[in-house]
């Protein structure tokens, strides 16, 4: 089952409350097998991996999802593939394997936490033979650095004393649905790393992959390895009580990034950090992500899990380096639909993104402005002008929509949605205005949208017949958003999209010439754009025909909707499937069941050109001919908008949770085969469309709140022409607001220095990290003893003035420093910086709780007293000896010196690594440093950042000390209060 873990004393869910961020589930049922993988999907845009077992599990669906590897197949020209799954790793205890359908599961649980994106996994194990055993399973697919994969796999005896057996590999060749993409064209290994190099069958992308596998304490030769081939495999001891952690880490590239794959791989996964640096990173990444597109609902807890999980497979599949690949309608969770992208990603994802990723959603309009040779190929085959876009579309914007699939019975079915489902055309264009409209990207508009927009205007022009007999434009034979009627005309919702987009294209023309005269004549010549054809554009919008019964207020959905028959769906409940699915695909198309309401849709999107009367007519007749339940996924959340609109506040909710736990609860039946993206973009709009009534007008944003009766806040974030709006309402403004106009939002200037209270900073910060040398001690003078010794033993120069600038670098730097080009072999580098660490060693004796600095005892105490957790940062590999001596070795919750991290600073990997160490988000952290690499470090690392010394040296910190000489914890947070650079706190009045 899948639960909310909640703290039921505290019903109030903040950003840093971790128990509101978490999927749960606390048993295991195999008949869930491949809801639950899709449920537990992980992803970072750039690729995707479904939530399966890292050991297997019998007739299990894993995936890993790379963003465009396409490959042919027959019927649907093009797929999105499988690929090599870098999961695999086999334990096993006393040579019985460990596996959930293997021996008894006594305990479990697993859990995604949306905040950090990462999936867990707990087990207590009797294996067949009775040996007890717990594991604790850790993945993520890091945001941070996006080639990068990583599990940890914590192995704990509770009755084993014995060997245990860990292998870790790759699956080379998965299959795609039955179907067979790959050809390994090399895979082999060391006893540290391995790799795989292949190539798909017909599309021929090729992919590199290197994995490494570190078992703890293995420097001390606590684990033998095994000859190694295309797996790793380490043997070691364990004994009762003891818990040994093991860590896969995986770099993966393909031939769209660069010509090398395998090679890069490798190279990569040498470099790479620690595992505790990359996850580090990757939790700092998601918190960024989170700190603007985070939704906060009180009072309804299973709303606010579920919005939060719609939101996170979102992000989790945009795409953030790439904008030649978008999102496909399952995300990159599953192979349904073939990977291949829709309307669903302009209509349903984008607003999401262009109101607080708008960097990541111009990337997905790039992808449709690089398929637009594609979509002229279409039009042009067609016997069209302009551009058409596919339907369905891969990588080259070419129309892969199959023309025949079988249907259940093995019948074949003819698919029209290719040539017929022409309202993308609009869809995209609509977008690519509202995205321009929202943002003020006027360069973007420029270089990409506006050809976008006039080239599939030009479509429009030679797809309309004119009917002389009403003396007005028809579109016939398409197919609208309702997929149950095909080859209808005068769709409702493709006319009026298409009117709106006629009307459009003169504004972004007058635009264009206005302010980029250069661009328009190129695009004048590129597209054909006269003054005649402009004029045909406006004629054409304003005499399209739309069957708008103006007494009864009535919009037919097509020609003839009206005379077909009427199907009373309570007849056939309860039911499992769609009415098409019960009646048939011809004997639905001769009824009026809906698939979806396209005149509903038509009303959300074109929500200022009908008035509420209007609306509510033909809400009340469309609503009862849909169906609801096993219909479209992308028909719910706007639903909910609508009735929002009508002030039907709880039908709008049903509505709303039906999209919102459309994969959670497995509600239509078919999560098993991916997330449904459209639906989870869906459900962002119903919240901030429909319960926040979020209006942009003339005259700015504006809210006319309709929330359920039971929550009780709800809050969240907008960027709009470049300034960032807070709206948060209660529900006693969404009361005295329902009647309102709407209540204008008036953005403000980000908060002042002096506008941000003590108390405020208080709350923010868990964690603080101390460098030592400088800031608990004053070790530096040890440090040049050390060296000045050296250098005269060597016969080099060396002074006080020098070794000012070895401050915060580590020891080989600083010998190289020393040496600044005298001659020195790798072994006789090795030798001196053994030497120097001796010296320092020797007169390190001499430390004692007297050569703490002065503060430095006090406010260490305070921040104890506080609850703040407590690290030291030292690139020093002797800084849990000093803090020994110095006596407050107890004072510290973790340490990272010289032996966590590969990189030094400035890098930012030890402070992140102290981060992790401490469970606390990276930009809830303050670094306390003397040296300006570590403030360096302390800034990459996303942490607030105080600098004690000179300003020549520690200038960059957000705050600058001279020491810790009389500095209360209270004074620090005033201090923090003040900085005057303040990333991303911008604060909006909702007045």
């Amino acid at each position: 089952m899948l639960s909310v873990s909640v703290n039921n004393s505290q019903q109030t869910q903040q950003l840093n409350d971790s128990q509101a961020w978490k999927i749960i589930e606390t048993s295991f049922n195999p008949q869930e097998l491949h809801h639950k993988e899709t449920v537990f999907t992980l992803g970072n845009g750039y690729l995707g991996v479904r939530g399966s077992f890292e050991e297997g599990y019998t007739h299990d669906h894993a995936g890993t999802i790379i963003n465009g590897v396409y490959d042919d197949v027959a019927i649907a020209a093009t797929e999105i593939v499988n690929c090599p799954n870098w999961l695999p790793l086999s334990i096993k205890i006393a040579g019985e394997t460990f596996r959930m359908d293997s021996g008894e599961i006594l305990e479990y649980k697993r859990q995604l936490d949306m905040r950090l994106g990462i999936v867990s996994r707990d087990v207590r194990w009797r294996s067949p033979s009775g040996h007890q055993i717990e594991l604790h399973f850790e993945r993520f697919v890091s945001l941070a650095s996006q080639h990068f994969l990583a599990v940890r796999c914590e192995i704990t005896s509770l009755d084993f004393a014995g060997e245990v057996e860990v292998t870790a590999g790759f699956e080379a060749e998965p299959h795609t649905l039955g179907i067979e993409h790959w050809q390994t064209l090399k895979a082999g290994g060391t006893d540290k790393i391995i790799w795989l190099h292949s190539k798909t069958l017909h599309s021929e992308i090729e992919l590199g992959m290197a994995a490494k596998l570190v078992v703890e304490n293995e420097a001390d030769t606590f684990a033998r390895e095994v000859e190694c081939s295309s797996e790793l495999t380490r043997k070691f001891q364990i004994e009762p009580g003891e818990t040994v952690s093991l860590e896969k880490i995986v770099a993966v590239y393909t031939s769209r990034e660069t010509s090398t794959p395998a090679e890069i791989a490798l190279i990569d996964l040498v470099e790479a950090p620690s595992y505790s640096t990359l996850l580090a990173t990757h939790i700092a990444a998601w918190e960024r992500v989170w700190r603007t597109s985070d939704v906060i609902i009180e009072g309804d807890e299973k709303a606010q899990l579920s919005v939060r999980y719609n939101i996170f497979q979102i992000l989790a599949a945009t795409p953030r380096h790439n904008d030649k690949v978008s999102i496909p309608p399952k995300t990159l969770s599953g192979f349904e639909y073939r990977g291949h992208i829709f309307w669903d990603t302009e209509i349903f994802i984008l607003p999401l993104l262009t109101f607080t990723q708008p960097a990541l959603a111009r990337n997905l309009l790039n992808y449709r402005y690089h398929t637009l040779p594609g979509a002229r190929r279409k039009a042009q085959q067609l016997g069209y002008k302009g551009a058409m876009f596919a339907w369905e579309s891969a990588i080259t914007g070419d129309e892969v929509t199959p023309q025949w699939v079988h249907d259940p019975n093995g019948k074949l079915v003819r698919i029209w949605c290719g040539e017929l489902e022409i309202h993308i055309n609009a869809d995209i264009a609509y977008a690519s205005w509202n995205y321009w409209q929202h943002t003020g990207d006027n360069q973007w508009m420029s270089d990409y949208g506006a050809e976008i927009i006039l080239d599939t205007a030009v479509f429009w022009e030679s797809r309309v017949t004119w009917n002389e007999q009403r003396q007005s434009y028809d579109i016939l034979n398409v197919i609208g958003p309702d997929e149950n009627h095909e080859q209808v005309d005068n769709n409702a919702f493709t006319n009026v999209m298409v009117r709106w987009h006629l009307q459009t294209v003169g504004a972004v023309w007058e635009w264009l010439t206005a302010n980029y005269p250069q661009k328009a004549a190129q695009l004048a010549v590129k597209l054909n754009i006269v003054p005649q054809r402009l004029e045909n554009f406006a004629f054409i919008a304003n005499n399209i025909y739309l069957n708008h019964d103006l007494k009864t207020g009535l919009i037919e959905q097509f020609d003839g909707f009206f005379n077909l028959e009427y199907v009373n769906l309570d007849h056939y409940e309860p039911r499992s499937k769609s009415m098409q699915g019960i009646l048939g695909v011809e004997e639905t198309q001769a009824t009026q069941i809906l698939k979806q309401p396209d005149v509903l849709m038509l009303f959300y999107l074109m929500r200022d050109q009908f008035d509420l009367k209007t609306i509510a007519k033909n809400w009340d007749y469309y609503t009862p001919r849909t169906d609801h339940v096993y219909g479209s996924s992308l028909g719910p959340a706007i639903n909910a908008i609508i009735a929002c609109d009508l002030n039907q506040t709880t039908e709008a909710y049903t509505h709303f949770m039906r999209a919102a736990l459309v994969d959670l609860d497995n509600v239509r039946g078919n999560a098993t085969q991916g997330i449904h993206s459209a639906s989870a973009g869906g459900v962002w709009q119903a919240v901030v469309f429909g319960f926040a009534g979020i209006r942009i007008t003339e005259n700015g944003i504006t809210t006319n709140p309709n929330l359920p009766s039971h929550w009780k806040r709800l809050k969240f974030r907008l960027k709009w022409q470049n300034q960032w709006y807070q709206v948060d309402l209660n529900a006693n403004q969404a009361d005295e607001s329902i009647q309102s106009e709407g209540i204008p939002l008036s953005p403000i200037t980000p908060i002042s220095p002096s506008s941000q209270t003590a108390s405020e900073v208080s709350t923010s910060i868990e964690g603080i990290i101390f460098d030592l040398d400088g800031v608990i001690t004053d070790t530096s003078e040890f440090h040049y003893l050390a060296w000045k010794k050296l250098a005269d033993e060597e016969g080099i120069p060396f002074d006080r003035e020098a070794n000012e600038g070895l401050r915060g670098i580590p020891r080989r730097e600083s010998l190289m420093g020393i040496l600044n080009g005298h001659p020195a072999t790798e072994s006789q580098i090795q030798e001196m910086m053994e030497r120097k660490n001796n010296y320092y060693v020797e007169l390190m004796q001499s430390i004692t709780p007297n050569d703490l600095l002065p503060g430095a005892t006090d406010l260490l105490a305070q921040l104890q007293a506080a609850g703040i957790k407590i690290a030291l940062g030292s690139s020093s590999k002797n800084a849990r000896t000093v803090i020994e001596r110095l006596g407050i070795a107890d004072k510290f919750t973790a340490i990272a010196d010289g032996y966590s991290v590969a990189k030094s600073k400035p890098a930012p990997d030890l402070f992140l690594f102290a981060a992790e160490k401490l469970g606390v988000p990276p930009q809830n952290c303050i670094v306390v440093e003397d040296a300006t690499a570590g403030i360096e470090a302390g800034l990459a690392a996303d942490m607030k950042v105080v600098g004690l010394g000179p300003n020549e040296r520690v200038g960059k910190a957000h705050v600058v000390l001279p020491s810790l000489d009389g500095v209360s914890w209270k004074d620090l947070q005033q201090q923090l209060a003040n900085y005057d650079k303040q990333v991303g706190q911008i604060k909006i009045n909702c007045q």
